[in-house]
């Protein structure tokens, strides 16, 4: 199998066209068709001689991800199947609203975290995402709003299937990339990376003192119940989690984000906010509110929208900032923890 063509580090690129005797500065316009424009094919380079795309293609060919489905929902959600060179299939989700479209994207075929809400941690883990392969969902679900909306993507958001900070460098590679003048040009600040809580992983965020913004999903905030629904929570306690996070917010001076969503009689009572307002209260925070969206294989409810604006109200009233996130997607199970690929 040819190497990968971005795989290649720009000192590689160099070295390689030094190789055949071409000049160097044909690694810049090389990298500007792989990720400012995008290129597919190594034929598209139109302003490389024949001769070097030749070369090219003789040695390396270009993995791109390709849209393999697509389902559109009534609210104008797009939920699509991507699938990977090695036929692997990943999801992701464009997401329209009035003020924002969003590209909600994968790290990992699959996951192995087993949150017990979540249909991908009902899937095995087959594999992580290269930092191209993140990429290309961005570029692809881009295509989508400018294709069906008429309007640019605005925001991206790491929460579709796996764990991004299990698949740490190809995560910060792929945000350096989409933030990269070589790239798209983006602002960190558009770009939050979600995570199930790893607290070595958020304490090297810290480290590396990343810009992009982070959400933690908590969905409970004490340990007996957070480690039945979640079981990364029992090697990472909310303790342990709470500490990481402030190193986090004093290295980076980033506020974090805590998801949390409410079930139906599991911790959507006035006594589970308390315990969710002296958790935030530890770490500079804002909380976002899901709706639950049910799946096949577990037995979960949304919990009353009476009985979710009055945990908000409750928080706002002891001074949290706090969204209510409504789903979307729901009908082509492109909600928030409805991804799984269904075919074979």
């Amino acid at each position: 199998m040819k190497k990968d063509l971005r795989k290649l580090t720009p000192d590689q690129l160099k070295e390689w066209l030094k190789s055949e005797g071409e000049p160097a500065f044909r690694a810049k316009q090389i990298r500007e068709w792989l990720w400012e424009k995008g290129a597919t094919d190594i034929g598209e380079m139109t302003n490389l001689s024949r001769v070097l795309r030749d070369k090219l293609a003789d040695a390396f060919e270009i993995r791109n991800v390709r849209v393999h489905t697509s389902q559109f929902s009534a609210d104008g959600t797009i939920k699509s199947g991507f699938k990977l060179y090695d036929d692997h299939l990943v999801e992701g989700v464009l997401i329209p609203t009035e003020t924002r479209m969003t590209a909600c994207i994968s790290s990992q075929v699959g996951c192995s975290l087993t949150c017990k809400f979540c249909a991908t941690g009902y899937m095995n883990r087959e594999r992580n995402l290269d930092a191209a392969e993140i990429y290309d969902q961005v570029q692809l679900i881009r295509n989508q709003a400018e294709q069906h909306f008429n309007a640019p993507l605005t925001n991206i958001v790491y929460m579709g299937m796996g764990e991004p900070l299990l698949n740490y460098a190809a995560v910060l590679e792929s945000v350096e990339m989409i933030t990269s003048p070589e790239g798209l040009n983006w602002s960190p600040k558009r770009i939050t990376v979600s995570t199930a809580g790893i607290a070595k992983m958020i304490r090297k965020l810290g480290d590396d003192e990343v810009k992009f913004n982070l959400a933690l999903s908590l969905h409970a905030a004490n340990d007996e119940k957070r480690n039945t629904i979640m079981p990364i929570n029992e090697s990472n306690s909310l303790a342990n989690l709470a500490e990481a996070l402030n190193y986090f917010y004093k290295k980076t001076g980033n506020k974090i984000t805590f998801e949390y969503i409410v079930f139906h009689g599991f911790n959507d009572k006035i006594a589970d906010a308390k315990e969710l307002l002296a958790f935030v209260r530890r770490v500079p925070s804002k909380v976002n509110i899901i709706e639950y969206n049910p799946i096949s294989e577990a037995s979960f409810r949304n919990a009353d929208p009476l009985a979710i604006d009055k945990f908000a109200a409750f928080l706002e009233e002891n001074r949290v900032t706090v969204n209510i996130r409504r789903s979307r997607g729901k009908d082509i199970d492109a909600a928030c923890g409805q991804l799984a690929i269904k075919e074979n």
